[in-house]
């Protein structure tokens, strides 16, 4: 289960960060929010989703071996994640667009952590 959850999370991290890296301006607008000032911001935070998607493909091959690194970014990141947007949507009303991020990291944050809940298949015998 956790090579799958580390798998969906690669695939998902890595397009929003390429999407945010390459397409800046074009995904603001699909959002309804303004680009921001100044787009390097934006561009960073393509580059670190890029990055933590990337982290995710040893944890496919080993999950109980990068257990640390799903713990982190998938309980910790998304669920973080997925507060903040909700916070930041009724503190300075952001799009509701926005809560589609909070939906989706939130679940992965919840699949995340349900799957490091599960006892490891030695251990269930």
């Amino acid at each position: 289960m956790l090579s799958i959850v580390a798998g969906v999370s690669l695939v998902y991290d890595l397009t929003a960060g390429v999407v945010l890296l390459c397409a800046t301006a074009s995904l603001a607008s699909w959002f309804g929010s303004p680009v921001p000032e100044p787009i390097l911001f934006a561009k960073l935070n393509g580059v670190f989703l890029i990055a933590v998607g990337l982290g995710y493909a040893p944890a496919i091959r080993n999950p109980t071996a990068h257990r640390t690194y799903l713990w982190l970014f998938g309980p910790l990141l998304k669920g973080a994640g997925a507060v903040t947007f909700v916070i930041d949507h009724f503190q300075h009303a952001s799009p509701s667009t926005f809560l589609l991020f909070a939906v989706s990291d939130g679940a992965l944050a919840v699949w995340t952590l349900s799957a490091l809940l599960r006892p490891a298949p030695t251990e269930a015998r």
